[in-house]
């Protein structure tokens, strides 16, 4: 009937994925149960992130069994390498897309992070979108037409960086 409490709570929290998804990021749930039950609760409490069904010993193998906990993961071609994990009360501070890129490998992937060479990046905050008009492509995009504006009335030209 219900989920995990700690999941549950840490989904409830979750900001829309789009924003994540804008960086190239995937945010994904893992449980110990069934994908019906699973699509069920979400429709239910109109979660959206992806939720996939644990088959194996990998929350075991992290020591969090049946309790929560975050990994980040970066995928390079075929392989794929864990960067980061939190559990227990250091989970709290999850939910907002800034929280979860900031564990990623490749952060928010804006031109103030000190990122290797060849890194994705941008100017700050050019990645904003509406979450229901996604396509950070659009140099035309309203939201990126508004960030120009503010930037072009500050003194350095990067008016809230």
């Amino acid at each position: 009937e219900h989920a995990c409490i700690g999941c549950s709570m840490l989904a409830d929290q979750v900001a829309h994925v789009a924003h994540l998804n804008a960086r190239d990021t995937t945010l994904a749930f893992a449980s110990r149960a069934w994908q019906k039950d699973i699509e069920r609760v979400k429709a239910r409490m109109g979660w959206e992130m992806p939720w996939y069904t644990i088959t194996d010993d990998f929350d075991k193998d992290f020591g969090v069994d049946e309790w929560h906990g975050t990994n980040a993961f970066i995928r390079d071609g075929d392989n794929v390498f864990r960067t980061y994990f939190i559990n227990n009360r250091g989970d709290e501070q999850m939910g907002n897309s800034w929280n979860y890129l900031d564990i990623t490998a490749l952060g928010r992937q804006e031109k103030w992070e000190d990122s290797p060479e060849g890194y994705p990046q941008t100017q700050t905050y050019e990645w904003w979108i509406w979450h229901d008009e996604p396509d950070t492509a659009d140099q035309d995009r309203p939201g990126l037409v508004q960030l120009r504006a503010a930037q072009a009335y500050s003194k350095d030209g990067d008016a809230i960086s």
